[in-house]
């Protein structure tokens, strides 16, 4: 009997010698003196999720010219900002779990967990300062800002619920897309490919981060676990995604303010969240965003047919199609 690939390993073939190479570095990259540190980041290293991030950093490198040092700089970069942004966020969420484990505050408390995901961003920036990569800080630095920025102005728009849909795309390009954007362009960058394939492969990545948060705001109303209920903790947090912001844009205001006022009651109110999702879906928010995601994913495969055909273009459409249709 043959061996199944899974998607990931579909995706990672031809880049795969390269990625398990990026493993040690990524490891050695998080070292310390400090012994609290150092259990740390190795509990941090063997709870590591798919790392989509470096794949997408090392497959951007091999489709617009061929990898090299700089790209396992750039990827090791991003993975340690992508995870210091995780720990930071599982604080500010007070969340206790992470990839189906403890998270770090869960295990060592906010104070400890704040200070690691401080001293591995420094680790992810130091890469950068001492393989002269400054181009690669540049586009990370940036990267950093605007993820604070979309994050904050989340928070700040969740409290007055005032999103529209055109501030939901800004909050979502700045707060995911511009960290996958990043990979795109760091990668490209590194292979040594021109500021205008750059630029091209930024916007890939763009569309590509907007159709993934997309993505997964569409799983906070697809039904979960044993009772098979959506389990509505954007609706609960009082985030306003594209289904609901969607819904809410086809009634009256008398409905919107009902509809806004069980929204603001869902954290104690189990029933109210139920009767969120029902009126998001009686309204077609389900399918209008599906659609949205579905029309994002083409954008970012158009852009990659401007480059010419080889295994890692071919693989990148693979990944821009496993993030639409994957189920977690």
């Amino acid at each position: 009997m043959g061996y199944l690939m899974s998607p990931i390993d579909k995706i990672r073939k031809p880049i795969a010698r390269q990625l398990d190479d990026f493993e040690p570095f990524f490891k050695e990259s998080m070292k310390s003196k400090v012994p609290l540190l150092d259990i740390i980041t190795n509990y941090i290293y063997r709870h590591k999720g798919k790392q989509l991030r470096p794949l997408l950093v090392f497959l951007s490198a091999g489709a617009t010219g061929s990898v090299t040092q700089s790209t396992y700089t750039a990827a090791g970069m991003i993975e340690l900002l992508h995870t210091a942004t995780l720990i930071h966020d599982d604080v500010v969420d007070e969340s206790y779990e992470r990839r189906g484990a403890f998270s770090i505050n869960a295990l060592w408390r906010s104070k400890i967990a704040v200070l690691a995901g401080d001293f591995i961003l420094s680790k992810g920036l130091l890469l950068a300062v001492e393989t002269g990569e400054f181009e690669l800080l540049k586009l990370m630095s940036n990267a950093v800002k605007e993820m604070s920025e979309g994050e904050l102005l989340q928070i700040e728009r969740s409290r007055k619920m005032n999103v529209d849909e055109a501030t939901y795309f800004e909050i979502i390009r700045m707060k995911t897309a511009t960290l996958l954007a990043s990979c795109a362009a760091n990668g490209a960058a590194s292979s040594g490919a021109s500021k205008e394939v750059v630029d091209m492969m930024h916007e890939f990545g763009t569309y590509l981060g907007i159709a993934f948060q997309i993505r997964d705001d569409l799983f906070d109303y697809q039904p979960k676990g044993i009772i098979g209920k959506p389990t509505g903790n954007d609706i609960k947090e009082k985030k306003l995604t594209l289904p609901l912001i969607h819904a809410l844009s086809q009634v009256s205001e008398r409905e919107r303010r009902r509809v806004l006022k069980l929204v603001r009651s869902s954290r104690r109110n189990g029933k109210a969240v139920a009767q969120v999702v029902d009126f998001v879906v009686s309204k077609d928010g389900l399918v209008y965003t599906e659609k949205v995601m579905q029309d994002y994913k083409q954008k970012a495969i158009n852009v990659l047919m401007r480059l010419p055909q080889t295994a890692c273009r071919d693989s990148l459409v693979l990944l821009t199609n496993y993030v639409v249709d994957r189920n977690k």
